[in-house]
């Protein structure tokens, strides 16, 4: 009897998420082999150019144990409302967005869970939030290839891709390494790599200098056989601005760096738009 009201759960489960989900066009999960790369910085941004580009946007963090998102967007202590069994997202505009630390009950609190714990939570955050009809759904992972990455692959079934983040030193390339055969064993299409803190551009003279060094990105994506979206500099306002919790495409429009995230998602819009293309296509050919 347990196992039988086990499956029915289960099934029941795995109908609603497939409903919330069926109503999201697109699905992208931004992951970096280590932490400290900017992995959430890009997601954020990504997801304030997808906004930007006028789409329909939801932005999920499922870094359970280090969520950064909402101070990234000035989202700290927002408390999350629901309708019955359903939480509503926190909303930034158009931009809708939710995060473990919305249910903190004080940001210095830790969460001490296991797996199973975990991919619970996110289950809950891709099923039970009403995410409602949304073109992209942007999922900043936490570091690595545990638990919450592999929950959202297993719990999304039809995701687009990942977009990989690393920086250009031979460290933070091992990692990404990993990264990209754990997408090839769960068939998760990589989208491509981003290079972050690609040198930094004296604001004064304007020498270039390599801190970090810099193409380790681009010759990895080679070497891999993925697409390499491109490079964003290391820039004093990126941190400035995401301790001030305002996006740095939005505080600093226009500039170079914001251009490299605008140009990043080029490739994301356009597998967006094959993919609707093929989509239309089907169903034409289903009616004939």
């Amino acid at each position: 009897m347990h196992q039988s009201e086990e499956s029915t759960q289960e099934r029941v489960d795995r109908q609603k998420l497939q409903a919330r989900m069926s109503r999201i066009a697109h699905k992208v999960l931004v992951l970096s082999g280590k932490g400290g790369v900017g992995k959430s910085t890009v997601a954020v941004n990504l997801a304030l150019s997808l906004m930007l580009e006028g789409k329909r946007v939801g932005l999920l963090d499922v870094d359970i144990h280090g969520p950064s998102v909402p101070k990234m967007l000035k989202l700290e202590g927002k408390p999350i409302h629901t309708e019955g069994e359903v939480m509503l997202p926190v909303e930034l505009g158009d931009l809708k967005v939710m995060s473990i630390a919305f249910l903190l009950s004080r940001r210095e609190d830790a969460v001490i869970w296991r797996g199973p714990m975990k991919m619970g939570v996110i289950k809950q955050f891709l099923m039970d939030v009403e995410w409602g009809d949304l073109d992209y759904l942007v999922v900043d992972a936490p570091p690595g290839t545990g638990d919450e990455p592999l929950s959202v692959c297993q719990l999304i079934e039809d995701a687009d891709g990942a977009v990989v983040v690393t920086t250009p030193q031979d460290v933070a390339l091992a990692a990404v390494r990993r990264s990209i055969t754990f997408c090839r064993q769960l068939n998760l299409p990589v989208l491509g790599i981003v290079e972050n803190m690609s040198g930094f551009v004296c604001p004064r003279c304007g020498e270039r200098t390599e801190i970090f060094g810099s193409g380790g990105g681009e010759r990895l994506a080679r070497e891999m056989k993925v697409p390499f979206l491109g490079c964003i500099p290391i820039e004093p306002g990126i941190t400035a601005s995401g301790d001030a919790g305002i996006p740095y495409i939005q505080s600093h429009a226009g500039t170079a760096t914001a251009k490299a995230f605008s140009e990043i998602i080029r490739p994301i819009l356009e597998v967006g738009t094959v993919s609707e293309t093929d989509e239309k296509t089907r169903k034409a050919q289903g009616e004939r």
